[in-house]
């Protein structure tokens, strides 16, 4: 019996993927899992007893991915999942900045008591007059998931497309349409395009990437759209830009003091993965995600440990170890069930960064014993018999 704990409210659809062999508890001292949204674990205490943490989204800023690691909790998060419903509001969000959408709403909202009204717009309309986005180049800076998707529907809309990811893995490479213009300097982006789209992950390394000197490169009246994490962009250099006019609209998905009721900003409230579609797909991803490691010890779509699958199990036994990613730790782990006489029919090893990953399937079964010999050895972090 699998234990697990939700810290955020996570889909129906999702945890009715669970069976008979997992339970929901409250005490998440006591959980092999949790699922989370946005809750913040930082300050949490984490067991010995939780193995892995499955984030229903793509960001994982709200975890301490390191602490899991050191403690070998795998961390997976659900890439892809809520992709098609931020591309949706990505495209919203240039056509909300290229005609004044917005503006126009609220002036028949003011005026709606006008008896003349049908008349009266005719005479206002031309102060919300706006641009059409087909024919106009947009650049896409991170071509994962979210990002192939905002540039294809882009090309669809009759736009020209310039994308920018030094780290572009062949399944995106494949996914992306090929009038999609590749660049590999993303200063070619800012010097030529009139909507520039931000879509990569929070690191210290991008933090800041639309940035002052960034912005002084674009063209004069580009349009600027943040719909992954607000401090990728330097928002205090975004205003300076719309007060000059180099800038002409930021539009953000993430409501802050900073940019909340500016002019130029059309700021909406972390609206990005909120649909019930994009919901319900990042928990049944996460609890397949969660189900796989528990029952089978297979790795996918970790981001603190490396991806590692064997499928399901057809040996006598499984055991999985999360430890250090330094020399000889197989040939020590080949050793120990080696002494013990215990055959190896099948293995496979992985590493990410500082940590690795091995799975061991054999032909004996697994006692506690083999578990005490194989964690006392410099470098293992925790080891699982399935």
């Amino acid at each position: 019996m699998f234990k697990y704990n939700c810290l955020n409210p996570i889909a129906q659809v999702g945890l009715a993927k669970f069976d008979k062999n997992y339970e929901n508890t409250e005490n998440v001292a006591e959980a092999d899992g949790i699922l989370v949204r946005s809750a913040a674990m930082h300050d949490m205490e984490l067991s010995d007893n939780l193995k892995c943490v499955a984030r229903a989204g793509a960001g994982v800023n709200n975890i301490p991915l390191d602490k899991c690691a050191e403690k070998g909790i795998v961390v997976f998060n659900t890439p892809g999942a809520n992709a098609n419903a931020v591309k949706e509001l990505v495209i919203s969000g240039m056509l909300l900045a290229s005609r004044d959408i917005i503006g126009s709403a609220k002036w028949v909202e003011a005026n709606k008591d006008d008896e003349n009204l049908a008349k009266t717009q005719e005479k206002e309309k031309k102060k919300f007059a706006g641009t059409e986005i087909a024919g106009k180049k947009l650049g896409v800076i991170g071509l994962g998931a979210i990002g192939v998707l905002v540039a294809n529907a882009a090309i669809g809309l009759g736009m020209e497309v310039y994308g920018y990811d030094p780290y572009l893995s062949v399944k995106s490479a494949w996914s992306l349409d090929k009038s999609v213009k590749h660049v590999v300097d993303v200063n070619d982006i800012y010097k030529n395009c009139d909507f520039i789209t931000i879509h990569v992950p929070l690191m210290d390394s991008t933090k800041n990437t639309i940035n002052a000197e960034a912005i002084s490169l674009m063209k004069d009246g580009v349009i600027i759209l943040n719909f992954a994490r607000d401090i990728l962009c330097d928002e205090k250099a975004v205003l300076a830009g719309i007060a000059s006019g180099k800038v002409r609209k930021y539009v953000s998905d993430f409501a802050n003091p900073t940019t909340a009721g500016q002019v130029g900003c059309i700021v909406t409230s972390h609206l990005g993965a909120s649909t019930e579609e994009a919901e319900d797909n990042c928990a049944k991803m996460a609890v397949d995600e969660m189900r796989n490691f528990l029952e089978n010890g297979n790795i996918i779509n970790s981001v603190n440990y490396p991806n590692c699958d064997m499928g399901v199990c057809s040996a006598k036994a499984r055991v999985t170890i999360c430890h250090k990613n330094t020399a000889n730790m197989i040939t020590k782990f080949t050793a120990t069930f080696g002494d013990l006489n215990i055959n190896i029919e099948n293995m496979m090893n992985k590493s990410k960064g500082d940590y690795a990953y091995t799975i061991i399937d054999v032909a004996d079964d697994i006692n506690d014993d083999i578990i005490t010999k194989l964690n006392s050895i410099d470098g293992v972090i925790k080891v699982r018999a399935i």
